[in-house]
């Protein structure tokens, strides 16, 4: 993840959408009755005994198609609920014209949970949508039933301070403010061929880059430029505690020179302290978008966590 995030200026800083089969996508859903100017959601599947919920939050510009393989993998027995937020992948800006994202989102995600009478659904949030789902067990413990963080940190922010330190929030906001100017500033081709640079490493996945590129171009500059500074200097280390669900996180290993799979597991442990009980497991050979490259590790551990 964070080699990429990490990119040059971070001009292109804005994580595409993808879908997980590059065959036709499933068009057996529909969008829930639920107004909000934040984000809309497309639900795969029917109520009934038996049934359980499950909401998937892609990550910065992706669109609901990210887990197409996952709903497809997940099958009946489920009703999936895909969060699309605004501005992202061609959705209107909306409420999300100005200011933060992830937080507002994740609000909106507990209204709909509380609206819709859902009962302790699974939550599963990769990179930005960990986040968000991060904040939602958080602040929300008795919404959630279990949670899945898919490579991503609590606090993203801490890979942009000096080697060796702990930096804090206010010591990574002047840097957060010089990424969003220049992901706000660059010429429009510039922005562009960076975000194609960005994507390959992403994914090792070929096939799945003309997609992401599309949904990419697709997604609102200044949400996802407002919403990956919101990244940047959020901190939700403090915050873990306060989750009450069972917490499974999936990454990979950082794609640095002279960091070992080790160090990267070194990292995360870290980082997740203050959430006792949280299962950490590292999937190899794949990038940031871990259900793309390595499906079958992934699924196993989501169907392992999802039976516990």
């Amino acid at each position: 993840m964070i080699r990429a995030l990490l990119c040059a200026t971070a001009v292109c800083l804005a994580t595409p959408a993808l879908a997980q089969s590059h065959g036709a996508e499933s068009h057996q859903h529909r969008h829930a009755d639920f107004t909000s100017d934040r984000l809309h959601v497309r639900v795969d599947g029917e109520g009934g005994p038996g049934v359980r919920d499950i909401i998937l939050i892609p990550g910065l510009s992706s669109s609901p198609r990210v887990w197409q393989g996952t709903v497809e993998h997940l099958g009946a027995g489920w009703r999936v609920h895909r969060i699309h937020i605004q501005g992202f992948a061609g959705a209107p800006v909306a409420g999300n014209a100005q200011g933060p994202v992830a937080a507002p989102v994740a609000e909106e995600i507990a209204r709909y949970i509380a609206e819709q009478g859902l009962e302790k659904p699974a939550v599963v949030g990769h990179s930005m949508g960990g986040t968000i789902g991060m904040m939602l067990a958080a602040r929300h413990p008795d919404a959630v039933g279990r949670l899945m963080v898919v490579d991503m940190m609590p606090f993203m922010g801490a890979m942009f301070g000096q080697p060796g330190t702990n930096p804090t929030v206010e010591a990574v906001t002047p840097i957060a403010d010089m990424v969003l100017a220049q992901m706000l500033s660059a010429p429009e081709d510039a922005y562009r061929a960076q975000a194609a640079q960005t994507v390959a490493a992403m994914v090792r996945d070929e096939a799945a880059e003309p997609m992401i590129l599309a949904d990419t171009a697709a997604s609102d500059r200044t949400v996802s430029s407002n919403a990956y500074r919101e990244l940047i200097v959020t901190d939700l280390r403090p915050e873990l505690a306060g989750i009450t669900a069972p917490t499974r996180v999936i990454y990979v290993a950082f794609d640095f020179p002279g960091m070992t799979p080790e160090m990267t597991d070194g990292i995360y442990r870290a980082s997740f302290a203050t959430l006792p009980g949280a299962e950490l497991t590292r999937i190899d050979d794949a990038a940031h978008f871990v259900f793309i490259d390595q499906p079958g590790a992934f699924f196993a551990e989501l169907d392992a966590f999802l039976a516990e």
